[in-house]
């Protein structure tokens, strides 16, 4: 699990997409739009439930260990390669997710709808 962040209107307007990435198959399997708190990550388990996992790899951030099982969550950059890239090719894909850019969504229901269609179409809808 991983997120990233892009902006509405301004940057001090930050907007965060959080999603679940399955390295097996290299897809998004869930994600969830919002600002950077606990509720955001809640709103992406919930996305999560019907799937048993594993394990988790994250980041160092201190929600993920709150609400995350103890025994399966691996905090650690060492298993993250993966969706590094794929933050990496979304932000070359979708400039709204690009950290200098003059593209840049108006409306956040606007931004979320953009990269969830994005999202949708080439992880969700895959033949």
């Amino acid at each position: 699990m991983d997120e990233q962040w892009s902006f509405v209107g301004s940057k001090k307007n930050q907007r965060w997409l959080f999603y679940a990435w399955e390295p097996r198959f290299k897809r998004v399997i869930a994600h969830a739009f919002g600002r950077r708190v606990a509720s955001t990550l809640k709103k992406l388990l919930q996305l999560l439930k019907p799937y048993s996992f594993s394990y988790f790899c994250t980041d160092d951030w201190k929600p993920y260990k709150r609400y995350l099982p103890e025994g399966i969550h691996v905090a650690s950059k060492r298993f993250t390669q993966g969706i590094e890239r794929n933050n990496l090719t979304l932000r070359i894909r979708l400039k709204r997710l690009a950290r200098r850019t003059i593209c840049f969504s108006r409306s956040e229901e606007l931004h979320d709808k953009v990269i969830g269609e994005f999202i949708s179409r080439n992880y969700y809808q895959r033949i």
